[in-house]
């Protein structure tokens, strides 16, 4: 009989160390669930990109947008740097709007700040979640609010009153790197998807990768955005390396590309 009261005791003992161990390990609480995402459509999409304004790496998931949303994504932001960056903008006259695939992911602590400051000239417009759609495994988060940054022109409401590229304000292959670079992390169809959803493209394409020439040095994946581009992007057939591009800017005054109408 002592012996079993002892097993007993030593059972209890056992049992609230169990207890306590657990109380301690699993009682801890999760920090706060986020409540405020971002639609990222542009260089948004690239971990890397992200991760830099976030200062952590971020999880994102991927989504498409529906066309009733009303904007098409196009090349129709400024940067003060010097090259035109993707934005969206409202359709065109006879245009109609078009799904617009990305990312979504959460913002630490609910501080829109650090993105705020790096899309400067953007402006914060709120996507209704019935018409965020999720292409993965991943469901999409059961609450909270979804912003996606639009282009705004003073005096003009967002999204309109866009310019376009031109010889000041050209594409630049090493943005686009990012932005496919980041869709092929969700793969190949999610990448050309990104191409032929977007507008605007532009016989105004500069080819300003680090060794444009032997671009696989510094970046594997130039190949892999360089078959896509070929397939997918109109103008592909006119990016011009720096020197090249500064000899053709004359002659292509007043020219465009013939754009063709793909998409969803």
């Amino acid at each position: 009989m002592a012996k079993i009261r002892g097993f007993v005791v030593a059972l209890a003992l056992v049992g609230s160390a169990a207890h306590a161990q657990t109380t301690d390990f699993w009682g801890t609480r999760l920090p706060d669930q986020p409540t405020q995402f971002i639609f990222g459509y542009g260089s948004l999409i690239n971990t890397p990109s992200r991760t830099a304004t976030a200062g952590k790496p971020v999880a994102a998931i991927p989504v498409r947008v529906a066309a009733a949303f009303g904007y098409v994504r196009s090349w129709s932001d400024r940067a003060t740097s010097g090259f035109t960056a993707l934005g969206l903008r409202r359709p065109f006259e006879g245009e109609t709007p078009m799904t617009i695939n990305g990312v979504i992911y959460p913002v630490a602590g609910n501080d829109m700040s650090a993105f705020d400051e790096r899309e400067k000239g953007y402006v914060r417009v709120e996507v209704p979640r019935a018409l965020i759609e999720a292409v993965s495994w991943q469901p999409l988060p059961t609450q909270g609010t979804v912003w996606v940054y639009v282009p705004k022109t003073e005096g003009e409401a967002p999204g309109e009153g866009l310019p376009v590229p031109d010889a000041r304000f050209p594409l630049v292959e090493s943005y686009i790197d990012v932005v496919i670079e980041g869709a092929l992390e969700y793969g190949p169809e999610f990448a050309r998807e990104v191409i032929e959803t977007t507008r605007d493209w532009s016989p105004y394409w500069l080819n300003d990768r680090t060794l444009a020439r032997r671009p696989w040095v510094f970046d594997k994946q130039s190949a892999q955005v360089d078959a896509l581009l070929a397939i997918s992007a109109p103008c592909f057939a006119q990016r011009a390396f720096s020197e090249d591009y500064a000899a053709a800017i004359a002659k292509r005054k007043g020219h465009a590309c013939v754009l063709v109408n793909r998409g969803r």
